[in-house]
């Protein structure tokens, strides 16, 4: 499907790539402890509205 060519490309790509971001990342942060101070709480809460959802779906099918 593939030549080892491309998969040898998408290999060093996706490395790079992880590699990029996690130098980005530790780079910024600082910043990111300071801006988005409580943003987890909102993502539990969203998780949480989600599954919430999910179980009235669920009990409300039968």
């Amino acid at each position: 499907m593939f030549s080892q060519g491309q998969l040898i490309f998408a290999l060093i790509f996706v490395v790079v790539f992880i590699i990029a971001m996690i130098v980005m990342y530790r780079k910024d942060i600082k910043m990111h402890n300071t801006y988005y101070k409580g943003s987890l709480r909102i993502l539990v809460v969203f998780l949480l509205f989600i599954g919430l959802l999910f179980i009235i779906k669920t009990t409300l099918k039968h």
